[in-house]
């Protein structure tokens, strides 16, 4: 029997190839005021709106409904990855669809994973879980080997404005005006509890893009040796040009087996405000 992989649209997967890996991408709302998208919107719309538009879009995650209409579609064992439960509701609405279907009496096996990550961290992972699909990993041990991957993946971001953070309340409107003054830049990460904690702060672009190089090399070099079976993933928020630059420069570092690039989508997006760069692997 085929598993069915299934995540959200916070997992900033290029559509190619989550169409490829027959992986199936759960939209969230997106709200600017009056007007409501879904996290699958154009970005380059996003972008242009979110620059154009007062107030920063509000995100929604998909209802458990949305969820069991997916399952259905699906038929099987199903194995979704989600956002962090500590970042989004989308964990929680995933598990209620999963605990209602079962109810009704549902004949294959769902697990709902918690990705204790985001954008193409979340992606990446759900990536891994197609892969070992595809390959004929049984459903019981796919679960577990993904369970494992999740306690030993890695995430970091830079942000190149605090702009976005300021306005949606998660830094002090003075602290902020003063590390922007001060051209402070923070770099931040994935904690093992799945939320987003600031780990440096640096002065300047160049050097923040460094820094974050340097840390994600140590921590590659402290944890793996299999270089040729290391998916790398590098999401942008609108700079293309500086992520494959950062590819560039960490295939100069450690020789990955695979190399994905792709573009923040609104619910990260807005987080972390244009110029931001992601490296997850």
């Amino acid at each position: 029997m085929t598993i069915k992989i299934i995540t959200d649209g916070t997992s900033d997967l290029p559509k190619e190839l989550a169409q490829e890996l027959d992986i199936t991408v759960v939209p969230l709302l997106v709200r600017f005021g009056e007007k409501e998208m879904t996290s699958d919107m154009s970005n380059s719309l996003f972008y242009e709106m979110m620059r154009s538009e007062p107030k920063l879009p509000q995100t929604a995650s998909p209802s458990p409904h949305t969820f069991m209409e997916e399952y259905s579609k699906a038929g099987g064992d199903i194995l979704v990855v989600c956002v962090s439960s500590n970042l989004s509701s989308t964990y929680h609405h995933a598990t209620m669809a999963k605990e209602q279907m079962l109810e009704e009496g549902y004949t294959g096996r769902i697990e709902v994973l918690d990705s204790r990550s985001a954008s193409l961290g979340q992606g990446i992972l759900a990536v891994k879980a197609a892969k070992l699909a595809q390959e004929g990993v049984p459903f019981e041990e796919l679960v577990v080997q993904m369970q494992h991957t999740i306690k030993n993946h890695h995430t970091y971001f830079f942000l190149d404005t605090l702009e976005n953070v300021i306005k949606g309340g998660r830094l002090d409107r003075v602290r902020g005006a003063v590390a922007s003054v001060l051209n402070i830049k923070l770099l931040m990460k994935a904690s093992e509890e799945g939320t987003l904690e600031p780990f440096e702060k640096v002065r300047g672009t160049q050097n923040a893009l460094k820094r974050l190089l340097e840390r994600v090399g140590e921590k590659v070099s402290e944890t793996r040796s299999d270089f040729e079976k290391i998916i790398l993933g590098i999401a942008h928020s609108n700079c293309e040009e500086r992520a494959r630059d950062v590819k560039d420069q960490m295939l100069k570092l450690f020789p990955f087996g695979t190399v994905v690039i792709s573009e923040m989508g609104p619910v990260i997006g807005t987080y972390a405000g244009e110029g931001g760069i992601l490296i997850t692997c």
